[in-house]
């Protein structure tokens, strides 16, 4: 982890659903400003509970889980959230433009009252992932990299200061995947990040640390995992991991 303040602070954190087996079990970690890390771990094994434990949409059984000091709930506004698999309808005619003005909008803000504002945010943030000029392209039209740019976009257009991405390189080509995490990495320098991913053996060249995540939830460098390590989270169903580029 990097040495600056604490954003996401879990302390004790378990979880279950009504009548269930825990999902989260006594989890306790740190990530902090300017980290960029990944949540990883076996389909099933809590890696969607603890993101929605995170962003406040579930409320622990017991132990606290403070993003930026507060309740999660308590400070949306500073969190970009790119969700996995966002569906739409492709006979809807809404522009790229429309996708991430979306962005911006919070529970009891009128968009038209800060129109102009929302408006350039999202041409920045156009311009920051390499789409500048497709504001008025309808969104169906896009390739599969150029929706997930678009995503982003929408993600960075209010300027958070914590990044959270769910599985944002599901249905990508290896090359446009690995500009997709050449962008991560760029707004990494001024945004904390944290995506969830099942690739641990192409992330894990991009991140510092790991959430690995299967019931208990044990944080590591990137460089610190080894083959016992991965077998032991996905019963050897998962490559090795390459430390060409870690940090």
């Amino acid at each position: 982890m990097t040495s600056g303040d604490p954003v996401i602070e879990v302390d004790k954190v378990s979880f279950a659903y009504e009548g269930g087996d825990p999902i989260i079990e006594d989890a306790s970690f740190v990530v902090r400003k300017g980290d960029f890390v990944s949540i990883i771990g076996p389909n099933g094994g809590g890696k969607t509970t603890l993101v929605k434990l995170l962003l406040g949409l579930l409320r622990p059984r017991s132990g606290r889980v403070r993003v930026f000091g507060m309740a999660p709930d308590k400070v949306r506004s500073r969190i970009g959230v790119m969700p996995q698999n966002p569906t739409s309808d492709p006979r809807f005619p809404v522009r790229v433009l429309d996708v991430v003005m979306m962005g911006c909008l919070r529970p009891g803000r009128s968009l038209r009252a800060r129109a102009r504002r929302h408006h350039d945010h999202a041409v920045e943030a156009l311009e920051r992932v390499g789409l500048s000029g497709f504001e008025k392209t309808p969104f169906a039209a896009l390739s599969g990299g150029q929706k997930q740019r678009v995503l982003l976009a929408r993600a960075i257009s209010p300027k958070p200061e914590l990044l959270m991405l769910d599985e944002p390189e599901a249905g990508l080509d290896r090359k446009v995947e690995q500009e997709f995490f050449d962008l991560l990495e760029v707004l990494n320098r001024e945004t904390t990040v944290v995506l969830v991913s099942h690739d641990l053996g192409f992330v894990s060249s991009f991140v510092r640390s790991v959430i690995c995540v299967h019931r208990t939830v044990d944080v590591h460098p990137t460089a610190d995992l080894d083959g016992a390590m991965i077998r032991d989270l996905y019963g050897g169903e998962v490559r090795m991991v390459r430390h060409d580029r870690c940090v």
